[in-house]
């Protein structure tokens, strides 16, 4: 049967072409074996490693990357005998290469996301992917149009969540998200998933190191009426990086990232508080 995925209009380099989506499912597939042998489940893992139980799981089935002081923690709990210590210094190599996990026209934006010392993120269409979870992405991706493969949609689900790791690591960058309302009803991907979202935004608004407000539906000033947009500061220059339909646009020049900067400061003004907004979400999720 002939491909009818149609090409995508800016070529995309898959990650199996250098190999790091080979080695984190690898390695986690390892992890995996490992744990059973011990007896352990990955509730217990995440216990004995100070990490989430999603963690594990995503790391087991190769969606994240395992870190390399994960994998030097785990490996004596798991008995491994070096295995997974083996394994760091390719995984730190790989680490380097991970932006090349992600469609060519969107490498330039992930590659300063990485480096970025604050992020603030205004969303009116759907979650931001730095806050979605695995079946929310799966479910935005299944919707693409024109449609996109099975293994596609898996890929870009994976990198996606990878790109998650931006949390993880202490001190972390800033971040500052706003969302609008109409992005907390909208119940993509179906009952459990939209709960299962919410969740997740319960989960990470409660991080020191993130500020997570809403834009109320009533207020009758609007400050982004134009879309969404983003703001990275990165080695003390701040840009400003929008999306339209996947066509990029990364912003440098001052002026214009000034007009964005103020945009977002008058956002954070008429949007509920970082206490309120919670309160919302979780008025939401008991109203199920």
């Amino acid at each position: 049967m002939a491909n009818t995925e149609p090409e995508e209009r800016r070529p995309e380099r898959p990650a199996e072409e250098d190999g790091t989506a080979h080695l984190f499912r690898a390695v986690g597939k390892q992890l995996k074996v490992l744990r059973l042998r011990m007896g352990m489940s990955q509730k217990e893992l995440a216990t004995a490693t100070h990490c989430g139980e999603d963690l594990i799981s995503a790391m087991e089935r190769g969606v994240r990357t395992p870190q390399p002081e994960f994998l030097e923690l785990a490996d004596p709990l798991l008995r491994a005998d070096g295995v997974l210590i083996a394994a760091t210094d390719d995984v730190r190599e790989a680490q380097k290469r991970a932006r090349t996990r992600h469609p060519e026209w969107y490498r330039g934006y992930a590659n300063l996301e990485s480096q970025a010392v604050q992020l603030y993120v205004y969303t009116n269409q759907s979650v931001p992917g730095l806050l979605q979870t695995e079946a929310y992405a799966r479910a935005i991706f299944a919707q693409w149009k024109p449609l996109l493969s099975e293994e596609t949609i898996e890929k870009r689900v994976a990198d996606r969540i990878a790109r998650q790791q931006l949390f993880e690591p202490w001190p972390s960058p800033t971040f500052s998200f706003i969302l609008d309302e109409s992005v907390l009803l909208r119940p993509i991907g179906g009952k459990d998933v939209h709960a299962e979202q919410l969740r997740r935004l319960l989960t990470i608004g409660r991080m020191r190191t993130v500020q997570l407000q809403v834009m109320p539906l009533t207020r009758d000033e609007q400050p982004s009426l134009d879309g969404p947009f983003t703001l990275l500061t990165v080695k003390k220059q701040q840009v400003a990086y929008i999306e339209i339909h996947t066509y990029p646009r990364l912003i440098t020049v001052p002026e214009e990232v000034r007009v964005l900067a103020v945009r977002y400061g008058m956002l954070q003004t008429e949007a509920l508080t970082p206490r309120e907004s919670l309160a919302l979400i979780e008025k939401m999720l008991g109203d199920r």
